[in-house]
């Protein structure tokens, strides 16, 4: 664990290949987006206030179920640059910078859903 935090760690240009247990969990994270994908994508369909952070998760989930791919082969034939762990922690950083801005959009659906409300209200009296 004392290894992790190491500037040598993450930025060595031949790593060692990664554990079996790490393998495997990197699997599973792009099987897990790939499931996340696909239901994304059938719900993103119906329209309604969710429909934006909807694309946005679709979006989220299918370009990082390609990362992941890329990054998994490369760990897998152990190419000295592109196996490098730096890019499985700018992915990380990327999937979290990403779902923040997720949450953002999120946070704005209440005001969204008062704004149609009231519109709605101001409707029922108009002619």
């Amino acid at each position: 664990m004392k290894n992790l935090f190491t500037w040598k760690y993450w930025f060595t240009v031949n790593p060692e290949p990664l554990t079996a247990l790490a393998f495997k969990v990197l699997i599973a994270i792009i099987v897990l987006l790939l499931i996340a994908a696909v239901i994304t994508a059938i719900l993103k369909k119906r329209g309604g206030l969710y429909r934006g952070a909807l694309k946005r998760m679709y979006s989220l989930s299918a370009v990082n179920f390609i990362i992941g791919l890329i990054i998994l082969f490369f760990n897998y034939e152990n190419v000295p640059f592109f196996a490098s762990r730096m890019w499985l922690g700018f992915w990380i950083l990327e999937i979290i910078i990403w779902k923040l801005f997720i949450i953002k959009n999120l946070r704005d659906i209440p005001k969204k859903k008062k704004e149609l409300e009231a519109a709605k209200e101001l409707k029922k009296y108009l002619p």
